[in-house]
């Protein structure tokens, strides 16, 4: 069995409700969820004039090649209501491969480890709560290390639907 792990965010809609859908769909079509982080509050990267998101974390054993997982999340992106509007902007979906196995993978429509990994918090944090000790097949540093090396200073905080403030 292959382990794929992967970054689910949102910030438009109900965040919560379709974070917990798109494991759903994960868990049918792509393969059996391992772990999984909790939901995490994250200050938007990159286009930052957006709603906070919710990120997590997911552990997922399959069967299918890289490619066939990257077919399946788009499509339960599609399935979800995403649009692909503009790079980094606001969504109601977005599902990202970080790792596949210990493999790098440079191909025209999918780059694993994803390349952005070590320069974002809101994916290191919730990847740290389930893999601390996973070490990134070609920078030979584990997670938490990534975290402690990480440059960016963007607020990712533990969410609390019962928070006033909270998405």
């Amino acid at each position: 069995m292959n382990k794929v792990f992967l970054l689910l965010g949102a910030n438009l809609g109900n965040p919560a409700t379709q974070l917990a859908k798109a494991l759903e769909k994960i868990e049918s079509v792509v393969g059996k969820i391992e772990a999984c982080s909790s939901l995490y509050e994250s200050e938007a990267w990159g286009v930052t004039d957006q709603p906070i998101f919710l990120n997590q974390v997911a552990l997922v054993s399959t069967s299918l090649s890289p490619l066939d997982v990257l077919d399946n999340v788009q499509a339960i992106e599609d399935n979800l209501g995403r649009v692909r509007i503009s790079k980094w902007g606001a969504r109601v979906i977005d599902i990202d491969i970080l790792y596949f196995n210990y493999d790098c993978i440079q191909h025209e429509r999918l780059i694993v480890p994803h390349p952005y990994l070590p320069d974002r918090r809101f994916v290191l944090v919730p990847l740290s709560e389930i893999a601390p000790s996973f070490t990134h097949p070609t920078l030979g540093i584990t997670t938490v290390d990534l975290l402690a090396k990480c440059e960016d200073h963007l607020g990712v905080h533990l969410y609390n639907p019962d928070d006033n403030n909270a998405i």
